[in-house]
Order: structure tokens, then C-alpha cells, then sequence
């Protein structure tokens, strides 16, 4: 079975912003990985459905045959069990590692799910997702600051949570009427930075395809 080989095997989807954050991840350490394409809007294959049984979904890092899920715990165990596959994107100091998590949890818990709804919803349902993903690009905004990276000089766990959003960013703002260079302009040259490195710009979606892959969502789920 594909679930028994050896070294790693990501369960993964082309434009999935989540595995697309493992696979950078992997790049950028030197990693090598095989990626097993994925059915999620059909029958979902039985290796996806027996590796993570819990959420169904990927991605799903196989490391010699045993299932780790969920894209930030599949960040940080990357970290832990190849600890001399550099470079760190956590950084040694305990407040800093604490605060890395924070915003990269707070990415996870707030972009895809408001801009799903940005999409998904019309009239005030809309409007409210508008309001919540410009406050939330704002304080990313503000977050990061005028550092080159969210965690200082070295591209590290916050920018690799979300970058691969980024790709999303262009359809976010043709529904919700806004444009993240406008009100953003911090955050939209942190994306063309982050673009600029050869782990990002091979595994991105051109935002356009993203465009037309949530256009076939819409089909899929009966939105107009």
C-alpha cells in the first residue's frame, strides 16, 4: 500500500493553500517528497480517508507510513523530526516560538474561513465577511510592520502559514470589492517578496486559477 512506503508521501490537492504550505515547507528544507493527488470534491480516495478518518481532508504527511494531519502540526513536526534540515522556521527563543504560533494561528482560524463567506454569502452575510477579512488583513498589516518577514529578517512559520492565502487574495477582493494593495500595502510587498523565493513562486496556484476554482465551487455547491 502507498500508506507503507517509505520517507515522506504528502496527501495533497493543487490548490490547496494548506498543502501547498507543507510543500513549501519541505522545499525550503531540502526535503524530498512524493505528492498523491487527491479527489475531495467526488469519492475521497480510502488512503485519505483511513489517514485522517477524523477530518477527511488534506493535507496528510506519511513519514514512513504513519499519518500526521492537520498543516500547521504537519509544519512543526517537520521541525521536530528532521531537526538538522535547515532552515529553522521556528525560531530557538521560547516567546518568540509562542508568538509564531499565535499568528499563525490566527491566520488558520480567520483568512480561508471569511473569505469562504465572501464568496459563499450575498447582501449582509457579505457585507459582514468584507468588514472582518479587511480588519483582519489590517492587523497582519500591522503585524508584520516594516520587517522583511513576520519573524524579523528570516522567512519563517508565519510566512509560510500564509502565503500560499495569498493566491486567494485576488478573488477575495472581486467579491468583496476591495484591493489588498490599497489597504494593505505592507502586506501585498511581503507577498511579492515571499513570490520572489524559489519555494514559494514553484508551488503557488496563478491567482487567476484560483479565481476559476472557486467559480467551480460555486457550481459544486449551488451558489450563484
Amino acid at each position: 500500500m502507498a500508506g507503507e512506503k517509505k520517507g515522506l508521501v504528502l496527501l495533497d490537492f493543487w490548490v490547496s493553500p494548506f498543502a501547498q504550505r507543507c510543500r513549501i515547507a519541505l522545499a525550503e528544507k531540502g526535503l524530498a517528497c512524493e505528492s498523491l493527488e487527491q479527489e475531495l470534491l467526488g469519492d475521497k480516495s480510502d488512503l485519505l480517508l483511513g489517514s485522517n478518518p477524523v477530518h477527511k481532508k488534506v493535507p496528510v504527511l506519511l513519514h514512513d507510513g504513519r499519518a500526521v494531519c492537520e498543516s500547521l502540526v504537519i509544519l512543526e513536526y517537520i521541525e521536530d523530526a528532521f531537526p538538522g534540515a535547515a532552515p529553522r522556521l521556528l525560531p530557538a527563543d521560547p516567546h518568540a516560538r509562542a508568538q509564531a504560533r499565535f499568528w499563525a494561528d490566527y491566520v488558520d482560524k480567520r483568512v480561508y474561513s471569511c473569505g469562504t463567506r465572501l464568496w459563499k454569502l450575498k447582501g449582509e452575510g457579505r457585507a459582514a465577511a468584507r468588514a472582518e477579512m479587511l480588519e483582519t488583513l489590517r492587523t497582519l498589516d500591522a503585524e508584520l510592520g516594516d520587517r522583511a518577514f513576520f519573524g524579523g529578517e528570516a522567512f519563517g512559520f508565519v510566512d509560510v502559514a500564509l502565503i500560499p492565502l495569498t493566491s486567494w487574495f485576488y478573488s477575495y477582493e472581486k467579491h468583496g470589492g476591495f484591493s489588498v494593495e490599497e489597504e494593505c500595502p505592507g502586506l501585498a510587498e511581503w507577498a511579492r517578496r515571499c513570490g520572489e523565493r524559489e519555494s514559494v513562486a514553484k508551488v503557488l496556484t496563478p491567482p487567476e486559477e484560483v479565481h476559476d476554482f472557486i467559480c467551480l465551487l460555486k457550481k459544486h455547491y449551488g451558489v450563484e
